[in-house]
């Protein structure tokens, strides 16, 4: 990547829109755009101040016609997304459109930006750091308002906050113990009792952060769930239910679902993959045989799988076994039908058929216990963990990973400090810890781990 070179790409999705945006970024953007781009007032792009917009039309020279009406955008450096001089071409949001007037921009010198190229640019002129970065992604990506708002929060800043004070006061603790490496005679022993205070307050807000990579995780990825069953047993309705509309085909032939169904939800802000599983039993149909394949390995994605009882029928042998399957997995016992009012499954015969399983009586049908499923399911995803609006969450395993090794050295320093270890050594542990924060931010991070990062994003962002 060049930072010398502008580049350009179309920053909305394809397809039909009322919109499309084509953005140039760099340090000929005003003259490229100018060169393509003829305001109805007459004014040059290059003579114009930032954050102002005009109304024209996309000319095509060679061709000697209007590409398109559209207004641009002019933002100056070091005011814009990428702090470097950006141009945004509004134009008509079809494919011809959007695709001629970007032509015309590489024609004229621009290069296509690569993936997350102008983000990558914001980061690298420290507009934003790593942590920020990333977080814009996760915004994209959001799939419910709590996601979004985690995303936000770190977009703005405040995990970033954190990170930065902790490595200001790990660097205040190694250079006391290197002032002492350093200038023994002048500075004094180590003061070891107030050390491992400091160094134990840095490890306590880190494990704090560290704490919340579960629920932040969730909100960023998503929570699968699996339904499972044998056949018959309502799986494609529980799953028209929660979603509130039929997604799935609902017979009552046995072995209608053939195919994992995969729908998202939001369950108490929760983003969720919930997946209709084929009916599991032994079968001489080969369909039938893939489906109960596939289905099996969507219990082995799953985050929780719900298992579905039929109310009606009781336990049978078929339910038996597959609960040995569920065996050691986090589940929910779903005993559906009830509005049939046979009540031939007790709860203490659900615990004797998956120990330790939440049980949830419904029906599918009538809609009735889904909103105690939903508690269920958010219940179980939270694990007991306790979200604070006022405390930043650790949502990119990046970040975990990172403060799992700081972590780590911290713990160390603070054993080789009460064990009288060498100060030499405690400062190589201090350092790494110091070094693995600064990995979040981006302040000491590979070319390698960039271009993973970035490899990400969508060509526009």
């Amino acid at each position: 990547m060049r930072l010398e070179d502008t580049i350009a790409a179309v920053a909305t999705a394809p397809g039909e829109a009322a919109i499309g945006v084509i953005k140039i970024s760099g340090p000929r953007a005003l003259e490229i755009a100018d060169a393509v781009f003829r305001a109805r007032s007459g004014v040059r792009l290059v003579n114009c101040p930032g954050f102002t917009v005009h109304y024209g039309v996309v000319w095509d020279a060679e061709r000697g016609e209007a590409v398109d009406e559209a207004l641009a955008t002019v933002m100056r450096a070091p005011r814009s997304y990428t702090r470097e001089d950006v141009v945004e071409l509004s134009c008509h949001g079809g494919p011809v459109p959007v695709s001629r007037v970007l032509q015309l921009v590489l024609s004229q010198g621009a290069r296509l930006a690569e993936p997350g190229e102008f983000t990558r640019r914001a980061f690298l002129r420290g507009r934003i750091d790593l942590i920020q970065a990333e977080a814009t992604l996760d915004l994209v990506r959001a799939r419910t308002e709590e996601s979004g708002r985690a995303a936000m929060e770190q977009l703005g800043g405040q995990l970033s906050a954190e990170i930065r004070q902790l490595r200001r006061a790990l660097i205040e603790v190694l250079a006391e113990v290197e002032a002492r490496l350093d200038f023994p005679d002048e500075v004094g022993p180590l003061q070891v009792d107030q050390l491992r205070e400091r160094v134990a307050g840095v490890r306590r807000v880190a494990e704090e952060l560290l704490a919340t990579a579960k629920a932040g995780r969730i909100l960023r990825e998503g929570m699968r769930v699996a339904i499972v069953g044998r056949p018959n047993v309502g799986k494609s309705s529980l799953l028209n239910a929660l979603v509130r509309e039929a997604r799935a085909i609902v017979t009552e032939v046995p072995g209608t679902t053939r195919d994992v169904i995969e729908e998202w939800i939001n369950v108490r802000g929760i983003p969720v993959a919930l997946a209709d599983t084929a009916g599991l039993r032994d079968t001489q149909d080969p369909v039938e045989a893939e489906g109960v394949r596939r289905a099996l390995c969507a219990v082995d994605r799953a985050d929780l799988v719900v298992l579905v009882l039929d109310d009606s029928a009781g336990i049978q042998p078929e339910d038996v076994r597959i609960a040995k399957w569920l065996a050691g997995r986090q589940s929910i016992a779903v005993v559906n039908k009830i509005d049939l009012g046979c009540d031939q499954i007790t709860g203490e015969a659900v615990q004797d058929l998956l120990p330790g399983a939440r049980v949830v009586r419904v029906s599918a049908l009538r809609g009735w216990g889904i909103q105690d499923l939903e508690t269920t399911i958010a219940q179980l995803a939270w694990d007991g963990v306790v979200v604070s609006r006022h405390k930043p969450l650790v949502t990119n395993i990046r970040h975990q990973e990172a403060l799992r090794q700081a972590v780590e050295h911290l713990s160390r320093a603070d054993a080789g400090l009460a064990e009288g270890i060498p100060a030499e050594l405690i400062s190589i542990d201090l350092r790494e810890a110091w070094e693995c924060l600064g990995e979040m931010v981006g302040e000491s991070v590979s070319e390698d781990v960039l271009d993973e990062i970035f490899r990400q994003f969508c060509v526009g962002k």
